[in-house]
């Protein structure tokens, strides 16, 4: 397959099934370094194709978008140090432990991988909001190296059961403009679904905040189901993929937190060197 100027110009998301030793690919990556480089900004993770890869693949092969979305990733790095200057996972293992968040083993229909978060797993006056954060951008660091999660993306189930007053205090007008930035035009990973799950009234003032941030395309990939999600969420994933918490007849949740844990543990020297004082191996997947 090749490319047209009008591919580079407007993106296609047929290139994203290219493999990573095709002409085209490497020609999209030789632009968009060209482009990085003439910029004065610096670039701590390096410039290398596997890296590079990852933001042409999340805009469709797009190159003006896959170098603002270069640009901003590092630019939300630089401003968000609380959250991405030490993604040691050690430092979060209590909160691992209690069964937070969990990976399902597959993927759903479209390829995408999906994630779960349980809030009433989440005690605030042990963990900040910014720990629970660097928590999303742990998970986002590693599945972001899989092609297959580069081309369909994340989607994300929050179990809201067990929120409290406790939790939305600590949602201010800044952090929701931050997490709207992560799932918006900041990380080289698509989010193809936001799925909540028994929201409370108290909830939504916290929606509200985040919810002017977001663009149309991400308002209209959140689902609010409700406590009686079973039969909504289903029409979204299969039932042999989630766990048997939310209806389905895959591995339990704590099987999942467990993998999901050790997977990250096993993780941290490549955590560490990716955090903003890291330098991204040329050699890293």
């Amino acid at each position: 397959m090749s490319a047209t100027l009008e591919d580079f110009e407007k993106g296609n998301p047929r290139l994203n099934e290219l493999p990573e030793n095709s002409p085209v690919v490497a020609e999209a990556i030789g632009i968009i370094r060209k482009r990085a480089e003439a910029e004065s900004g610096h670039w701590p993770l390096g410039l290398h194709d596997h890296f590079l890869l990852r933001f042409l693949r999340a805009r469709d092969f797009c190159i003006e978008q896959a170098v603002r979305l270069l640009k901003n990733y590092h630019k939300w790095r630089k401003e968000c140090p609380e959250i991405s200057a030490d993604l040691r996972p050690s430092s979060l293992l209590k909160l691992y432990a209690a069964g937070y968040h969990g990976v399902l083993r597959s993927r759903d229909a479209y390829g995408s991988k999906v994630l779960i978060y349980r809030i009433e797993k989440w005690e605030p006056k042990q963990f900040t909001v910014y720990e629970v954060f660097r928590v999303s951008l742990i998970t986002s660091e590693l599945l972001v190296k899989e092609a297959e999660s580069q081309r369909n993306g994340i989607k994300a189930i929050f179990d809201l059961q067990g929120w409290r007053l406790v939790h939305a205090f600590q949602i201010s007008p800044t952090i929701a403009k931050r997490i709207a930035a992560v799932m918006t035009d900041s990380f080289p990973l698509k989010v193809r679904g936001i799925h909540l799950i028994n929201e409370p009234l108290l909830f939504y003032p916290v929606y509200s905040l985040i919810k002017p941030f977001l663009p149309e395309k991400i308002k209209e990939r959140v689902h609010l189901h409700g406590s009686n999600y079973v039969p909504t969420l289903h029409q979204h994933f299969a039932e042999n993929i989630l766990p048997p918490e939310y209806g389905g007849t895959g591995p339990p949740m704590n099987d999942l937190c467990k993998e999901w844990t050790d997977h990250i543990m096993n993780s941290e020297d490549y955590l560490i060197s990716i955090s903003e004082s890291g330098t991204l191996s040329a050699s890293s997947p």
